[in-house]
């Protein structure tokens, strides 16, 4: 555990944390980029739960060493919830880390309202999102004035039904900068539709695992974007950045050259 983590444990005594859930976002994976108010959470809960295939497990060396740690991949929502809710009223405080941000495609609704409907307390700590630290990592703003200023978080239909007036060309006329999550099992379909609005070199950034030790960004222009993917073995855990902002970082020179592809991969820690 980390000086850092052992500090906030011996102040335990000093700022007790109070009996409640705490759901938190751990970011994208790597635990360098969790706020501090998740790190001084995490340090002092006494039940820390987490879905163990999308959180890294470096995150729990920042809690305390008697924490009752929960991994809740293979557990159901009907599951999780009790027994949260059990340790609260066993006076316990819990954290419940999610990926990325809570806002984002992390069911807490249902959560949400299963806990307000047993009366227990809860918090919601924001955390950083895929998006956000793509972005960082291609050291690109997605908002670049005179050419783009819209930013749409998206995903294609699959076994969850988006709404039709969601539909993803409906969005793509925008020609926004558009940010597409849990789509990659359906990356054929959602390349012919943004195809119907934006031009086809448009860059498009492929994000697998993003702040992962392992992760990979290609840049391709869109109608390579499925090409890739099949080409990469991406099935889930992947992001694609579409946006004209993406241009003005990478310059269209650089757009077709051979080792393109490989321009943003990262080197493994």
């Amino acid at each position: 555990m980390s000086e850092y983590a052992e500090r906030l444990c011996y102040e335990k005594s000093l700022n007790s944390v109070t009996p409640s859930i705490y759901i938190v976002g751990a970011g994208p994976g790597d635990p360098d980029l969790l706020t501090v108010k998740a790190q001084k959470l995490l340090a002092v809960a006494d039940v820390i739960l987490f879905a163990d295939s999308l959180i890294p497990e470096e995150i729990l060396d920042l809690c305390r060493p008697d924490a009752e740690i929960i991994r809740t991949a293979n557990r159901t929502l009907e599951e999780i919830v009790p027994l949260m809710i059990e340790r609260v009223r066993s006076h316990k405080s819990v954290v419940r880390l999610h990926s990325g941000d809570p806002s984002l495609y992390s069911a807490i609704h249902e959560q949400m309202h299963l806990l307000s409907e047993a009366k227990i307390p809860f918090e919601v700590i924001p955390g950083i999102s895929a998006f956000q630290a793509a972005a960082a990592k291609l050291k690109v703003e997605l908002t670049v004035p005179g050419l783009v200023q819209t930013i749409i978080l998206t995903r294609i239909s699959g076994r969850t039904e988006v709404p039709a007036s969601e539909e993803l060309a409906t969005l793509a006329a925008h020609q926004a900068s558009l940010c597409l999550y849990l789509s990659a099992r359906h990356i054929e379909n959602a390349q012919a539709k943004l195809l119907e609005h934006y031009p086809a070199e448009t860059p498009v950034a492929i994000c697998f695992r993003i702040g992962w030790p392992d992760e990979k960004i290609h840049v391709v222009p869109l109608n390579q974007m499925a090409d890739c993917t099949y080409q990469e073995q991406l099935i889930r855990t992947t992001l694609y950045l579409i946006s004209p902002a993406l241009s003005a970082a990478t310059g269209r020179s650089r757009l077709y050259h051979p080792e393109h592809n490989h321009l943003f991969r990262s080197s493994h820690h």
